[in-house]
């Protein structure tokens, strides 16, 4: 781990006294982070476990991923040492291939008031619902509202309309529609940027094809550049 953290910065002209600063502050950061954290879980009364990593991050990531419920992390995160345009090729390599749900936060916390759910007739985007229902049902009691985007071109009714609208009464019973025409990536940024309420957005993304993402951004790629909300993601496999 250091003698490649030292052939990077060396490569970067850092000396190698300065590299041992850097590493020594770093140490610091990591076990301040590591005690805060453990203190709030202490705090709530959740159980709680700190792995440090030993390896290359985002595959260890990816992989404790498997084993995991939910991965929360910050939308900013890039694991080096420079700011990177959202979204980070370390987040969107880390949405490729993890193996839970992931929530994508921004850095400064606001308590959320509103779930916005993303259908567009795909599994993807009911499997993302059912997780998020399973896995925060105490956010039900907040408004929500499920937007779907058609076609120009197709009616104004929501794909797979008698089966969708059961799903979301069993779980969502007080949810509001909104159904819009265009394209989806237009019209939900500008629907979203209208809402006054801080939302979380539930929305399926990133399949395993990468072929196919060469062709079209994932809608949580638009959403991390274009706004500052809490993104809920999940892919069926």
């Amino acid at each position: 781990m250091v003698e490649r953290a030292l052939f990077r910065y060396q490569f970067l002209g850092v000396s190698e006294d300065k590299l041992k600063k850097l590493e020594a502050k770093d140490k610091v950061t990591r076990a301040k982070a590591a005690a805060d954290f453990e203190k709030s879980c202490q705090h709530s009364a959740l159980e709680f476990s700190i792995h440090t990593d030993r390896n290359i991050a985002i595959l260890e990531l990816k992989h404790e991923s498997l084993y995991a419920d939910l991965l929360v992390i910050n939308s900013e995160e890039t694991l080096t040492h420079y700011a990177e345009n959202l979204p980070t090729p370390f987040i969107r390599e880390l949405l490729s291939d993890t193996q839970c749900p992931v929530l994508i936060v921004p850095q400064k916390y606001k308590p959320i008031q509103k779930i916005i759910l993303l259908y567009d007739g795909e599994p993807s985007s009911v499997h993302a619902v059912k997780m998020f229902s399973y896995l925060l049902p105490q956010l039900k009691h907040l408004d929500t509202e499920v937007i779907s985007v058609n076609p120009v071109d197709t009616s104004m009714h929501l794909p797979d309309n008698k089966l969708m609208k059961e799903f979301i009464k069993r779980h969502y019973p007080k949810a509001t529609y909104t159904i819009m025409k265009g394209w989806a990536e237009d019209e939900i940024v500008k629907h979203l940027k209208s809402t006054t309420e801080n939302a979380l957005v539930v929305l399926g993304a990133y399949q395993r094809g990468k072929v196919r993402r060469w062709f079209r951004h994932s809608m949580a790629d638009t959403l991390m550049k274009e706004l500052k909300l809490p993104l809920f993601i999940a892919h069926n496999k």
